[in-house]
């Protein structure tokens, strides 16, 4: 009986993992540090699907987030491409240093470092 259960569970698992579902999602988490590396606490970040989006700022893939006191954010169940990250506290911001993500793995939490100046 305990080979019979084993076997079903073995089975089990074999399609659940062949049919293509993810246990986990495609997520990326977002600290924020300024041109001195310090965390920044209160940044809006907003992610593109393509640049012509990000530079027209036009259909952002995710609503407006606010950074937390660690000046983190994680926009889950994403797309496994590159976003273009829009980030901004008062007067600085993250153009020209750096709006690209690379490629997110799929399945996996990407983490991103961006810069504001």
């Amino acid at each position: 009986m305990k080979t019979r259960l084993f076997s079903v569970f073995c089975l089990a698992t074999v399609l659940v993992l062949s049919s293509g579902f993810q246990v986990f999602k495609t997520s990326i988490k977002i600290t924020v540090i300024d041109e001195l590396g310090n965390i920044v606490e209160g940044a809006a970040v907003q992610l593109y699907g393509t640049e012509e989006d990000y530079r027209n700022d036009i259909n952002p893939v995710t609503d407006k987030r606010i950074t937390d006191k660690k000046g983190q954010i994680k926009f889950k169940e994403l797309e496994s491409k590159v976003y273009f990250v829009n980030v901004w506290k008062d007067d600085k911001n993250n153009i020209g240093a750096g709006v690209q993500t690379a490629k997110l793995e799929e399945g996996k939490l990407n983490k991103v470092n961006i810069v504001i100046e």
